[in-house]
């Protein structure tokens, strides 16, 4: 346990470490500062502007900003539909894979465009080379920059007084694809195709078993076809990106993907690098670093407790053998101990723990275990973190942006307390703020819940569960939980790959990405129209302890409200059935 413990902490402290100097960097770049890579760089961003016939210093209103934001993604929400459905005829497909079901295309299409990265599908058996790379590395890019850029204009929302302009959508875009992504990827890509994770444009091999494989029949097998591909350059950006979508049917887990501990380290680490970077640079851009740390800080222990309730269930193991004795769940220098249950024996109970907490925490939706057999609560504790609305740091940038909705919300309520008008950040929150973060606070659950109930009511849906009763409906919960929480994750025993969960799942992700985007923008054209209000006596502070206790409670409260039944009837029920 000791081991865990030191294993835990060293994951958050370097995490914390980097990204401390990140944020002050993403801060520096997006706003136009000179940065170690500007020589390099600047003449190449001024380049794309000139063909994209982008002015730099245009402004754009929040409804210019959010139209751009929202055609840029029907643009790529096009080209990668058409991808998927006519790839067979494409180049770069060696293994002659057709193209895909127009409700398949539908649900990749709306899950990489959206950055939820949700898979109805195996990736090496499904898509070709080029869709991986021309279609899905490029949305792992573009979709998370949009996040981020958005993010950007909510800041410059809060600095600007009696204005109209919240910064152009295209040069956000780029700046953050040019200076944040594509650096970061290509680091930790070169980090990781160091360590075995493949990089290649060659066929399918076909190697020897060293043993064979007896199957029912009698026959026996003796060779296997290994997947390959140009996996490194994707999943470099699939883990910065907070986007998790697998090269491999198994994601993370594979060994292609993921070979060895110190890339899982780097992998774990980029998952989490970004959002929790986004806490500092908002705190320098809106010119008070206290605001960021108090955003960070609520996220943080929001983090930590989840982590550590994930981290309890897993090493206790389930509750038969926890309680029965049947089975020595023990850790020791034999085993690992705990329920390693679809877990690999590379990484182990704390790794793999860490990694399934980062993961539903950031959004990101890649895994290097199996969420299915995860204990009842350390199941639960994925599915809350991604119904909450990805604000456990969340994904790049539209994490920030959810916990600032909650934010909001925070002071308002503080303010009925008082009987004094709410401000944040130096701008009054009037009735316009409120309504628009009501929609970013409850836009996910609305959307995971009808999902969830739509579902659940059709005997069709039984077809695709992989267990009956209340596991069951962990699945089904925790699908949408994913599609809505913009996660992208799964509960594996799950087959989703069906017209009517395709469609209501990519319907699920688009409503949950946009709104709360377009609600953001809305809340960002509002307060840059303010003017500033001075700070007096009756100013609820927003950065001290209070307030930072105050936020965890709102989120925790609205999370519960909205949750606890549907988790009563999943993963509650489940704990108490296994130990009736």
């Amino acid at each position: 346990m000791t081991n865990h413990i030191l294993q835990y902490v060293l994951y958050l402290l370097i995490l914390v470490l980097l990204a401390v100097p990140l944020g002050k960097y993403m801060y520096h770049v997006m706003t136009g500062e000179r940065t170690f890579l500007s020589p390099l760089l600047r003449p190449v961003e001024k380049g794309l502007c000139k063909l994209m016939r982008v002015d730099p210093t245009q402004e754009m209103t929040w409804k210019q900003y959010a139209l751009a934001a929202v055609m840029f993604s029907a643009f790529g929400f096009l080209f990668l539909f058409l991808l998927n459905l006519f790839q067979g005829v494409l180049p770069l497909n060696p293994e002659g894979l057709p193209g895909c079901s127009w409700h398949l295309s539908f649900n990749t299409t709306a899950s990489f465009v959206t950055n939820t990265n949700w898979q109805s599908y195996s990736g090496e058996s499904t898509l070709s080379y080029l869709t991986q790379m021309l279609g899905l590395t490029v949305q792992n890019f573009v979709s998370a920059a949009t996040g981020i850029a958005v993010m950007f204009a909510l800041i410059r929302g809060f600095t600007r007084v009696k204005s109209t302009g919240l910064g152009s959508f295209w040069t956000d875009l780029v700046r953050v694809t040019l200076y944040i992504l594509i650096p970061l990827s290509i680091v930790v890509a070169l980090v990781i195709a160091s360590q075995g994770v493949v990089q290649t444009f060659a066929p399918y091999d076909t190697v020897d078993l060293l043993q064979p494989v007896v199957l029912e029949d009698g026959a026996a097998v003796t060779r296997q076809v290994v997947p390959l591909g140009p996996a490194a350059s994707q999943i470099a950006i699939k883990q910065l990106g907070t986007n998790g979508g697998g090269f491999f049917g198994v994601n993370s887990a594979h060994p292609f993907e993921n070979p060895n501990a110190l890339s899982n380290l780097f992998e774990m680490i980029s998952l989490l690098l970004i959002p929790v970077a986004c806490c500092f640079t908002f705190g320098y851009g809106v010119r008070d670093k206290r605001q960021g740390r108090a955003l960070f800080l609520a996220m943080l222990i929001l983090l930590v407790a989840f982590l550590g309730i994930a981290a309890a269930s897993e090493a206790g193991a389930t509750p038969q053998l926890a309680q029965e004795g049947a089975v020595d769940v023990s850790a020791s220098g034999a085993q690992a101990g705990g329920n390693m249950e679809g877990k690999e024996s590379r990484f182990g109970i704390a790794a793999s723990t860490t990694w399934g907490v980062f993961t539903t925490a950031a959004s990101n939706g890649s895994v290097n275990s199996m969420h299915d057999s995860y204990t009842p609560f350390g199941g639960m504790v994925e599915m809350l973190q991604m119904e909450l609305g990805e604000v456990v740091f969340g994904g790049v940038g539209c994490g920030l942006y959810g916990m600032v909705g909650f934010a909001i919300l925070t002071v308002f309520i503080a303010g009925l307390m008082v009987g004094r008008t709410p401000e944040y950040l130096g701008k009054k929150i009037e009735p316009r703020e409120m309504k628009m973060a009501v929609l970013v606070c409850l836009a996910t659950p609305v959307a995971i819940l009808i999902g969830t109930g739509l579902a659940a009511a059709l005997p069709v849906t039984a077809d695709s569960l992989n267990n009956a009763g209340a596991h069951g409906f962990s699945e089904v919960l925790y699908a949408y939980s994913s599609a809505g929480g913009n996660n992208g994750s799964a509960f594996a025993g799950f087959n989703a790959n069906t017209p009517f969960l395709n469609v209501s799942i990519g319907l699920v992700m688009l409503f949950v990405r946009f709104v709360p985007l377009i609600a953001t923008l809305a809340i960002a054209g509002s307060l840059a129209g303010k003017k500033k209000v001075a700070e007096s006596a009756g100013t609820l502070p927003t950065h001290n302890a209070l307030f930072i206790g105050l936020l965890i409670f709102v989120v925790l409260l609205v999370g519960a409200l909205s949750f606890f039944p549907a988790l009563a009837l999943g993963p509650i029920a489940e704990f108490f059935q296994m130990i009736a």
